[in-house]
Order: structure tokens, then C-alpha cells, then sequence
């Protein structure tokens, strides 16, 4: 449930005209009006929420009263939401139905979005697409070079996210076929690639977590989507905290603050403890000072800090892959995480020690010597991350001065190496101050 981010227009001061210390009201703007007029034709009360530009989440909603916890942000009526029942609804329900084998709830979404776009001015959801973001920025949308700067695993998970929307495209192109009699133009330039892959982004980044019963007509991966006009444009933050759910009784989609929020500002919903290498993958943006961003540690590097004439080093990387403890490995705002020290004490046990790996596990001292050569290679690996960062940062710097195109996706590439430096950087502290103490 995300856009794309942009810088804001100048901050203002006049007479009658609402401004704002950090955003400036978008309200007045023609594509809001059309869609605060379509929405209320559905049942939306206007509230005191506002569109406005704000200058470090691009646009977003402020709200023109201080926020309580416990006050209700934005009550959406169903009719508002565009879920499969809306597909089923359309001109396209009676070609879902028969397809077989069944298409999955995502795919029909995509169709639906990619069918009402072409459809423009006849589309009765066109006040809703014409605020959805033309481009986005996860890793589907971004280039192989900007991609390349990414930290490992992330680089690892845009792959995968580009086989994924590439192996929905090719398994959908015959029920895009049996589509053609609703369309003069041919199907294939209607629902191609980039039409999916924008349909697919749109659906990945904005849609709010709402189950439907199974239905027979749809394939068996769950139906959880709901896309939410108006709300979609809440911006998320780590630091709020909210209550949002389907409300039986009246029918609408609703959402409760359990933060406070002054009045003129940004109003914030949080979608969930994310650290920012999942924010780019699933909602295209980076987050500054996550409490949840963590910086990841690759088996590999994690291995190169240990002799391999170790006689029980097979035998302890076995023990690490079977307990899980060869994944998600992090240093984070506190230091390196329990997972990976750990790991790095069953590594460092010397011979003598090996028979207590067990206890290894469950976080027992075993030696002051294990102890000791544990934070003297957590110490490294930290030393060797920051030096690659830092190697990588002056790649970004270097690129953006030469590739004009990019500049955008490479800043998302640098906000997320910047994060990482800084807390590479405090776990260095933090391992410091450790190792004198022992």
C-alpha cells in the first residue's frame, strides 16, 4: 500500500490559503477533487484528512485536526474498495468463470486493472487510476545496474521478484487470449508485459489485507486483496501504530490512530515491523532511522573468517544449517543479533570444545577464549560490510554524476546503504565497548 516518493514544491505562507510547516495541500488539485466527488457518490463521509506534497515521503495525507489515540483516521465504505467481487461484477466475470484451470485472485485483479486503464474515459474507476502512480520503484521496475548495488540478499529477492511477475505473464497470456471478443484492439498489446508488470506493482504496493471466502471460479491461493482509494495514499512509518479492520456493522474498511498527531501533519499508518531491505522489495521506498532495519550477514561472509583445516568444520556448518542458524544473521541498531553471535560461537569452538555444541545453542558460555574469538570476528565481519558499503556508496555517487536516468533509483539505492552504514558503524561501537569490557 505504497507510491512511488517525490520531493515536495516550496513551503508557503498566505493569507486564507492553508500551508504547512513540512507539506503543502494538494486538496485544490483536479484529480482530487474528481476523486473525493467520485468516492462521496460512494458513500465517503470527507474528513479531515487532506492530500499534500510533503517534502521528505513525497505525497501523502495530513490531517486539519490533532489525532487522539483511539480516533477513527479514515472509515472507507465497501463500495469504495476494489476487490475480486468487483471483477466478478465486471464484463470480465462471465471469462473468469469459465477459464480452467482457474485463475489465481491476483491475476484477475491485474486484469481488471490493466482492462478498466485501457478502457479511459469509460472506465468507471478512472477518478481512482488517474491518482495511481504511473511508475513505481521496487525492484521489478529497477535497472540491472542500480539492482547490482543492492546488499546480497536483497539482490537475491529482486530476482526472484522479477521471475515471479515474468512467470505470471507467461502463464496468463492464453486467458489474456480468450479476452478478445471484449476488445477491437488485440489483446496482446492491450495486457502486455509492462502493463502487468505496473498492474502487478500497483496490487504488490497499495492493496490492504482483507479476506474473501474461497470461491470455485479463482485458484486456490488465497484471496486477501483489497484496494483502498484514498487511504492507499497513507504513507507508512515504524514509529505509529494502528488498528485497521473490516467493520461488519457498517460495512466500512476503518482505521484507528494509536499515536497522536498534531494537527498539520503528516498522518502516518504503519504496515508493519518491516527493516528496509523488505520496504524496497515489497513497497519501493527506504525508510530513515528503522528501529527494524537490520544489515545481513551472507553464509559466505560468514564462513571466510574460519580456517578451513578446522577438522569439525563440516561437521559444525551441518549443526548451523540443521538449527536454521545459517539464515538471517544481522547486525542491527544494538549490535550484532543473538543469532549471529551464536553462530559465531559454534564456529569458534576449539577442539576440546566441539561436544558442547548443544549448549553453544542455547546460549551458554563455554570459554573465555570462545567468547573473546567470537566478538574478534563479529568485529571483522562488521570492519569487512563497512568497507563494502562504503566501496559501493562511492560506486552510487560516481553513477549518479554520469547516469541522469537513474538518479531516482539510485538515490533508494543510497538511502538503503546509508542506513546500513550507520548501523554497521554503531555495532562497531557497540563490539568495541564489549570487547574491552571482557
Amino acid at each position: 500500500m505504497k507510491k512511488s516518493r517525490g520531493r515536495t514544491g516550496r513551503k508557503r505562507r498566505r493569507k486564507h490559503v492553508q500551508s504547512f510547516v513540512d507539506g503543502v495541500n494538494c486538496s485544490s488539485k483536479l484529480e482530487y477533487i474528481k476523486l473525493k466527488k467520485w468516492l462521496k457518490d460512494r458513500g465517503f463521509e470527507d474528513s479531515y484528512l487532506r492530500p499534500a506534497q510533503f517534502w521528505d515521503t513525497g505525497r501523502g495525507l495530513m490531517t486539519t485536526k490533532a489525532l487522539q489515540v483511539g480516533d477513527l483516521i479514515i472509515s472507507l465504505p465497501e463500495k469504495c474498495l476494489l476487490t475480486t467481487g468487483t471483477v466478478l461484477h465486471s464484463c470480465l466475470g462471465e471469462y473468469i468463470t469459465k477459464w480452467k484451470p482457474p485463475v489465481s485472485p491476483l491475476i484477475a485483479l491485474c486484469t481488471f486493472l490493466i482492462a478498466e486503464k485501457h478502457a479511459g474515459e469509460k472506465s468507471l474507476w478512472k477518478p481512482y487510476l488517474d491518482v495511481l502512480p504511473k511508475t513505481y520503484t521496487c525492484p521489478v521496475y529497477l535497472e540491472h545496474d542500480v539492482v547490482s548495488l543492492l546488499p546480497e540478499p536483497l539482490r537475491k529477492k529482486a530476482q526472484e521478484q522479477r521471475t515471479t511477475v515474468h512467470e505470471l505473464y507467461v502463464s496468463s497470456k492464453a486467458f489474456f487470449s480468450s479476452l478478445q471478443p471484449l476488445f477491437a484492439e488485440n489483446t496482446g498489446t492491450i495486457f502486455n508485459y509492462s502493463a502487468l508488470e505496473w498492474a502487478w506493482c500497483t496490487i504488490n504496493t497499495r492493496t490492504i489485507y482483507m479476506k474473501h471466502s474461497q470461491r470455485e471460479c479463482f485458484s486456490l491461493e488465497p484471496d486477501v486483496y483489497a484496494l483502498a482509494p484514498y487511504l492507499d495514499l497513507l504513507n507508512h512509518s515504524p514509529n505509529v501504530q494502528v488498528k485497521t479492520a473490516f467493520n461488519e456493522q457498517t460495512r466500512n474498511y476503518e482505521i484507528r490512530t494509536n499515536s497522536q498527531c498534531k494537527k498539520y501533519e503528516e498522518v502516518f499508518i504503519c504496515y508493519g515491523p518491516h527493516d528496509n531491505q523488505r520496504l524496497l522489495l515489497e513497497y519501493g521506498f527506504v525508510a530513515m532511522n528503522n528501529p527494524h532495519s537490520s544489515v545481513y550477514v551472507s553464509s559466505d561472509t560468514l564462513l571466510k573468517y574460519f580456517p578451513p583445516l578446522d577438522k569439525q568444520r563440516n561437521a559444525k556448518i551441518s549443526i548451523l544449517k540443521d538449527h536454521d542458524f545459517l539464515e538471517n544473521l544481522t547486525f542491527g541498531w544494538d549490535g550484532p543479533s543473538w543469532r549471529l553471535l551464536t553462530a559465531l560461537k559454534l564456529l569458534s569452538l576449539g577442539a576440546d570444545e566441539f561436544t558442547c555444541w548443544r549448549r553453544t545453542l542455547l546460549g551458554d558460555v563455554i570459554s573465555a577464549r570462545n567468547e573473546q574469538q567470537t566478538l574478534n570476528i563479529a568485529a571483522k565481519i562488521c570492519s569487512f560490510l563497512t568497507e563494502e558499503t562504503q566501496h559501493v556508496l562511492l560506486q552510487i555517487s560516481q553513477l549518479k554524476r554520469n547516469k541522469e536516468n537513474l538518479k531516482k533509483h539510485l538515490a533508494l539505492a543510497e538511502a538503503l546503504r546509508l542506513e546500513d552504514l550507520k548501523i554497521l558503524q554503531k555495532s562497531a561501537e557497540i563490539l568495541c565497548n564489549l570487547n574491552t569490557a571482557t
